[in-house]
């Protein structure tokens, strides 16, 4: 994952505090039905070769990564969607390779956000729409990333677009045009769009993009990309940060956390998932299962 990405030797430079709760965030957790919080992580991908020996066991085949990566995390953020159009077919093969509460958050098409940005699509979105319900109780939110070049110009056809959406679908999107932040007014008017159709605004935690912090919810859920440097030390400090705003969502009643792991080579996710959960479940008295390599090493320290 390319976005947010800086010279690592700026890293050390910037100011990655998490900003406080937006009013409308403490509003929604104050109103939000009380459960007891489900909290989700996961990575942005599957198939990596490079997890052999590491995460899954040697020799394992790619047929199988997918059956290995289930028995370590709840959830995936599946990008694999937005390079291709998912088949029925396809959606069975990969629910069949996980338990029955394990979540799948496909990502939209890039046919429908980058090719056709969110204009003329009622067709292919039913035929991608109809592909993911194979999920069945493995489905989770659906994420949209609209075309970065997409700023609040663009907002009648993003409104459009997320209120022709069956009422079922759970949806959270990402905004990437600085503008969606630099101009209070249109982030206003996006958020009440969002808000008015229960889904929510991904929050993106970038080392270069700090204005995608935002930490506004719309809905008693959340749902954030992290993106990591490599194990550079700010890496396990801005992870304590979020465990702890973590727990004070969860304090206050948020229902659901949706946490995806990223780096910029994502060799390294699992161990920052390693670090992640235990620290979550000391904080946040849960009981997430831990990540465990097939090489019984402290990788993360």
């Amino acid at each position: 994952m390319e976005f947010g990405k800086v010279d690592p030797a700026d890293l050390d430079k910037i100011d990655f505090k998490l900003p406080p709760d937006h009013a409308d965030t403490i509003a929604i957790l104050a109103k939000a039905k009380k459960v007891n919080t489900q909290i989700y992580i996961g990575c942005a991908k599957w198939g990596r070769k490079d997890w052999v020996g590491k995460l899954y066991p040697p020799k394992t085949k790619e047929a199988d990564f997918l059956v290995h990566y289930a028995k370590h995390f709840n959830c995936i953020e599946l990008n694999a969607t937005f390079y291709r159009m998912p088949t029925p077919v396809q959606i069975k093969i990969w629910k069949s390779k996980v338990g029955k509460d394990f979540k799948f958050c496909p990502k939209f098409v890039d046919q429908i956000t980058h090719l056709r940005r969110l204009k003329n699509v009622k067709e292919i979105t039913d035929q991608f729409l109809e592909a993911i319900y194979e999920f069945g109780e493995n489905l989770g939110p659906i994420f949209l990333m609209p075309h970065p070049q997409m700023g609040p110009k663009a907002l009648d056809t993003l409104q459009a677009f997320i209120e022709s959406l069956p009422e079922e679908v759970e949806l959270f999107t990402e905004f990437r045009h600085p503008e969606w932040f630099s101009n209070q007014q249109a982030f206003d008017q996006v958020y009440d769009v969002l808000k008015k159709q229960k889904s929510g605004a991904i929050i993106t935690d970038a080392s270069g993009r700090r204005d995608c912090v935002h930490m506004r919810l719309s809905t008693p859920e959340a749902f954030i990309r992290f993106v990591g440097n490599g194990l550079h030390p700010t890496d396990y400090t801005r992870i304590n940060d979020w465990v702890q705003r973590m727990k004070q969502w969860k304090d206050q009643g948020i229902q659901r956390i949706w946490f995806f792991m990223h780096q910029h080579e994502e060799l390294h996710s699992p161990e920052l998932c390693r670090y992640l959960i235990p620290e979550i479940n000391k904080h946040c008295g849960t009981n997430i299962k831990g990540i465990n390599f097939i090489d019984d090493q402290n990788l993360f320290n």
